[in-house]
């Protein structure tokens, strides 16, 4: 009686072990089917497959339009039958044989009618996206679109055809679903429905103008109205239409004029602005920046039909009824991204050695003892990666001293390097920081979630890091005004680009500024593509939003300068003297559209590996950097320029004099570091 409850047990224990086996098994039986579906050759097959049935199911399609009296007659009402395959005194008129006869039969005739063409897209599309490992179309957008428009074309040519050979069009469900939707709605309301769901596509898919659309009937209708009016030339010299003026200048395009543009094509014309005012792109290639889908929705400027309305002072009239104009509603579903995007790395809080701190804290005052330098007190504030021990030095004792023994206070603690700071401004003390054994990881989102970045008043706020005191670094990029960029290879520019680039990305909408990305390496900056119909401003006739190639690098800077002079006369002409002053002024409806007013976004010029551009254009690109550099600041136009040569035939004193803002990384040699900074 005793044994039987151990042998229950025991039984209990191996039924429990072989489940969690069986549990374990299937586990890993899952993740190996993962693996093998994340297998690149994997992919690259089954992508050449589909490729190779695309066109498959195109000729058998293309074929059955021309055979498919023959190849119903073969079939016999039969969808598929083994015994047409392998009977091979059979022959089908279809191009792709016996097979290709049943399998257009079944998508065309069966199902989806013409439509089911779409099919061949869908296929095409995924299979060239795995073998190539590029995009034609974007993936997801085509099969929604593809699947939607093979139910309503199936559904349309059901609903206009009910009998005959075309039935074939439609295919078997459009003409069953349009029994169907006949028998519920009758005829009249399934036109109606394919044109609601035809329509609520369209809307969702491209958001349509239909302002646009609402004021060209209107100036349609307008002018059937007006009476024609009778033209009377008196042929004397007074006829200043017919004369041309003999001291008149033609004007001269220039050769890359910019334009900030809401539309995908044609130049931005507020709701209202005449439209035969002649727009700054009629002279060539302008800069374009799209925003959303590349159209204006709902623009929420009044228009104003007279420009002549206002009398010869052509004063604006008082619109404050309407409220302050939000250049947010050209994209109002657009929503600033979620700080959830970025990895955490918990807690920002500081893990202090104090162990660590005594034995440095003892090992700088002895070495400073076997000097003869005595100190009155230390202190040290602990920060993330480096500490700084703050020293007061004993009355008579020179800051020299202390500062040439540098190497020696390393040498003492066996420190990587160290950094003395003789005298610290406003603390009266001298700083000595020392890099953490255990360096604390300063995230991206620590950062970007403190409360001092989430409640700055800033206009182009940048996270560049933490204090020595674990303080959050915000910096404004509009007082900088422009900010220069220097480190050897490996360093972290190119992860300092990335910070300022997503702070800005994390706080402001895209109605309140745009970049310009310059990349001649084509690898750093390629991640923020994905933001080109938003943020990315570029030419025209460019192809990638990002600027590699030298000659469009010279084209957009001097689209850049000449938006620069037309920025300068619309604030000439609203009489303010920076673009903060221009976009308060055209925000409380105090300028006056008609007369080309518009609010002016923020542009941000980054450039990255400047060296090289530099080296293959010189003075091309030279010449515009320091004149953007000279003039842009007060129409909102700020340069980025990063590079790992800060010579001085790199950074030149034209460039340098102009960049009071500099973020040095750890260079080759104390000529570069002077050559940045002015210092070693």
């Amino acid at each position: 009686m005793e044994n039987k409850p151990r042998k229950l047990k025991k039984n209990a224990y191996r039924a429990k072990k072989e489940k969690r086996s069986d549990l374990e098994g299937n586990e890993l039986s899952m993740q190996s089917f993962g693996e093998f579906l994340r297998n690149k050759r994997l992919r690259k097959t089954v992508g050449l497959f589909f490729i190779l049935l695309s066109f498959f199911l195109l000729l058998s399609f293309i074929s059955y339009l021309f055979s498919w009296k023959a190849d119903d007659d073969l079939l016999n009402g039969r969808v598929f039958n083994w015994e047409l395959l392998k009977d091979t005194t059979i022959l089908a008129d279809n191009m792709m044989g016996r097979l290709g006869a049943i399998t257009a039969h079944l998508f065309i005739k069966k199902w989806f009618g013409l439509s089911s063409f779409l099919f061949v897209l869908i296929l095409f599309v995924a299979g060239f996206r795995w073998l190539f490992e590029h995009s034609l179309l974007p993936g997801w957008k085509t099969l929604r679109y593809s699947t939607f428009f093979i139910l309503w074309t199936s559904l349309f040519f059901g609903a206009i055809i009910h009998s005959g050979p075309w039935l074939i069009l439609g295919g078997t469900f459009g003409y069953q679903a349009n029994v169907w939707l006949n028998g519920i709605i009758g005829g009249f309301g399934t036109a109606l429905f394919l044109l609601f769901s035809l329509g609520t596509f369209l809307i969702l898919a491209f958001d349509p103008n239909f302002v646009a659309v609402g004021q060209f009937i209107h100036k349609l209708f307008a002018r059937k109205e007006e009476e024609p009016e009778l033209e009377i030339s008196t042929g004397t010299d007074d006829d200043s239409s017919a004369q041309e003026d003999p001291f008149a200048k033609e004007e001269e395009p220039d050769d890359f004029p910019i334009e900030i543009d809401f539309g995908e094509k044609e130049p931005m014309v507020p709701v209202g602005v005449d439209e035969a005012r002649p727009a700054a792109a009629d002279h060539g290639p302008a800069l374009e920046i799209v925003e959303g889908d590349g159209k204006i929705t709902g623009h929420n400027y009044q228009a104003i039909d007279d420009p002549n309305q206002f009398g010869e002072d052509n004063d604006m009239p008082d619109l404050s009824h309407l409220g302050l104009y939000d250049p947010t509603l050209d994209l109002p579903k657009y929503k600033i991204p979620d700080l959830s995007l970025l990895d955490d790395h918990g807690s920002s809080s500081i893990h202090v050695n104090k162990q660590e701190l005594e034995a440095n804290k003892n090992k700088i005052i002895e070495t400073l003892n076997n000097y003869s330098i005595q100190i009155e007190r230390i202190k040290a504030t602990v920060g993330p990666t480096v500490t700084l021990y703050e020293i007061i030095p004993a009355p008579g004792v020179r800051i020299s001293r202390i500062r040439n023994l540098e190497d020696d206070i390393a040498l003492s603690l066996s420190a990587l390097g160290i950094r003395i700071i003789a005298p610290i401004p406003g603390r009266g003390t001298i700083g000595i920081e020392v890099p953490n054994s255990n360096p604390e990881i300063v995230s991206m989102r620590s950062i970007l979630a403190s409360e001092k970045f989430q409640n700055s008043t800033y206009e182009l706020p940048i996270g560049l890091g933490k204090t020595i005191a674990n303080e959050t670094f915000i910096a404004d990029l509009t007082k900088m005004p422009h900010l220069l960029m220097a480190g050897a290879t490996g360093q972290g520019k190119s992860v300092g680009l990335n910070a300022i680039l997503a702070s800005i990305l994390f706080k402001k909408h895209p109605a309140y500024v745009k970049f310009v990305l310059v990349d001649p390496k084509k690898v750093e900056l390629t991640l923020f593509s994905k933001i080109e119909r938003h943020y990315l401003a570029k030419l025209p006739d460019a192809e990638d939003a990002i600027v590699n190639d030298t000659r469009q690098v010279i084209r957009t800077l001097n689209s850049l300068t000449i938006e620069m002079d037309n920025r300068y006369d619309l604030l000439k002409d609203a009489q303010v003297r920076n673009i903060k002053e221009y976009n308060a002024k055209f925000v409380e409806r105090r300028l006056n559209p008609n007369h080309g007013h518009r609010f002016l976004p923020y542009i941000v010029l980054f450039i990255d590996e400047f060296a090289d551009l530099i080296m293959t254009a010189g003075k091309e690109i030279e010449l515009p950097i320091a004149r953007l550099a000279q003039l842009s600041r007060a129409v909102g136009l700020h340069l980025i320029i990063a590079t790992q040569r800060p010579s001085v035939n790199i950074i030149t004193g034209t460039i340098k004099a102009n960049f009071p803002a500099r973020i040095a990384f750890r260079v080759a040699s104390k000529i570069d570091s002077r050559t940045i900074l002015d210092t070693g």
